[in-house]
Protein backbone atom coordinates (compact mmCIF):
# COMPACT_ATOMS: atom_id res chain seq x y z
CA UNK A 1 0.00 0.00 0.00
CA UNK A 2 2.81 2.35 0.87
CA UNK A 3 4.59 1.59 -2.42
CA UNK A 4 1.45 2.47 -4.38
CA UNK A 5 1.16 5.84 -2.60
CA UNK A 6 4.80 6.60 -3.36
CA UNK A 7 4.26 5.85 -7.05
CA UNK A 8 1.10 8.00 -7.15
CA UNK A 9 2.88 10.84 -5.35
CA UNK A 10 5.86 10.65 -7.74
CA UNK A 11 3.51 10.61 -10.76
CA UNK A 12 1.67 13.69 -9.43
CA UNK A 13 4.97 15.55 -8.93
CA UNK A 14 6.12 14.66 -12.46
CA UNK A 15 2.78 15.79 -13.93
CA UNK A 16 3.00 19.10 -12.02
CA UNK A 17 6.51 19.69 -13.34
CA UNK A 18 5.41 18.96 -16.93
CA UNK A 19 2.35 21.19 -16.53
CA UNK A 20 4.47 24.01 -15.06
CA UNK A 21 6.98 23.86 -17.90
CA UNK A 22 4.18 23.87 -20.47
CA UNK A 23 2.48 26.89 -18.91
CA UNK A 24 5.84 28.67 -18.68
CA UNK A 25 6.47 28.04 -22.39
CA UNK A 26 3.04 29.30 -23.37
CA UNK A 27 3.32 32.44 -21.24
CA UNK A 28 6.77 33.26 -22.61
CA UNK A 29 5.52 32.89 -26.21
CA UNK A 30 2.52 35.15 -25.51
CA UNK A 31 4.75 37.80 -23.90
CA UNK A 32 7.20 37.63 -26.81
CA UNK A 33 4.34 38.08 -29.28
CA UNK A 34 2.94 41.07 -27.38
CA UNK A 35 6.37 42.69 -27.24
CA UNK A 36 6.82 42.26 -30.98
CA UNK A 37 3.38 43.76 -31.59
CA UNK A 38 4.22 46.76 -29.41
CA UNK A 39 7.62 47.19 -31.08
CA UNK A 40 9.51 46.74 -27.81
CA UNK A 41 11.51 43.70 -28.86
CA UNK A 42 14.41 44.75 -31.07
CA UNK A 43 13.79 48.46 -31.69
CA UNK A 44 13.73 48.13 -35.47
CA UNK A 45 9.95 47.87 -35.50
CA UNK A 46 9.56 51.52 -34.55
CA UNK A 47 11.93 52.73 -37.29
CA UNK A 48 10.16 50.60 -39.88
CA UNK A 49 6.80 51.79 -38.66
CA UNK A 50 7.86 55.44 -38.90
CA UNK A 51 9.29 54.94 -42.39
CA UNK A 52 6.13 53.23 -43.58
CA UNK A 53 3.99 55.93 -42.01
CA UNK A 54 6.00 58.68 -43.75
CA UNK A 55 5.80 56.88 -47.07
CA UNK A 56 2.06 56.33 -46.67
CA UNK A 57 1.55 60.05 -45.94
CA UNK A 58 3.56 60.96 -49.05
CA UNK A 59 1.53 58.58 -51.23
CA UNK A 60 -1.74 59.93 -49.80
CA UNK A 61 -0.65 63.52 -50.57
CA UNK A 62 0.24 62.58 -54.14
CA UNK A 63 -3.04 60.74 -54.57
CA UNK A 64 -4.97 63.79 -53.34
CA UNK A 65 -3.19 65.97 -55.90
CA UNK A 66 -3.88 63.48 -58.69
CA UNK A 67 -7.54 63.26 -57.71
CA UNK A 68 -7.81 67.04 -57.73
CA UNK A 69 -6.16 67.24 -61.15
CA UNK A 70 -8.42 64.52 -62.55
CA UNK A 71 -11.62 66.08 -61.23
CA UNK A 72 -10.79 69.78 -61.80
CA UNK A 73 -11.98 71.55 -64.84
CA UNK A 74 -9.22 72.56 -67.22
CA UNK A 75 -9.71 76.31 -66.82
CA UNK A 76 -9.53 76.25 -63.04
CA UNK A 77 -6.32 74.23 -63.18
CA UNK A 78 -4.82 76.54 -65.79
CA UNK A 79 -5.68 79.57 -63.62
CA UNK A 80 -3.98 77.98 -60.61
CA UNK A 81 -0.85 77.19 -62.64
CA UNK A 82 -0.73 80.75 -63.95
CA UNK A 83 -1.14 82.10 -60.42
CA UNK A 84 1.78 79.94 -59.26
CA UNK A 85 3.93 81.22 -62.13
CA UNK A 86 3.14 84.81 -61.22
CA UNK A 87 3.92 84.25 -57.54
CA UNK A 88 7.21 82.54 -58.44
CA UNK A 89 8.13 85.42 -60.72
CA UNK A 90 7.31 87.92 -57.96
CA UNK A 91 9.47 85.99 -55.49
CA UNK A 92 12.35 85.95 -57.98
CA UNK A 93 12.08 89.74 -58.43
CA UNK A 94 12.09 90.23 -54.66
CA UNK A 95 15.24 88.10 -54.37
CA UNK A 96 16.93 90.14 -57.11
CA UNK A 97 16.10 93.37 -55.28
CA UNK A 98 17.59 92.01 -52.05
CA UNK A 99 20.81 90.94 -53.77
Amino acid sequence: MEDELTIIFAACIIMLIILGLSVNGIVSKVLEFKKSQAGIGNGSGTAETKALSDRTDMVEDRLAVLERIATDRGQVLADEIEQLRLSNAAEAKDKEKLS
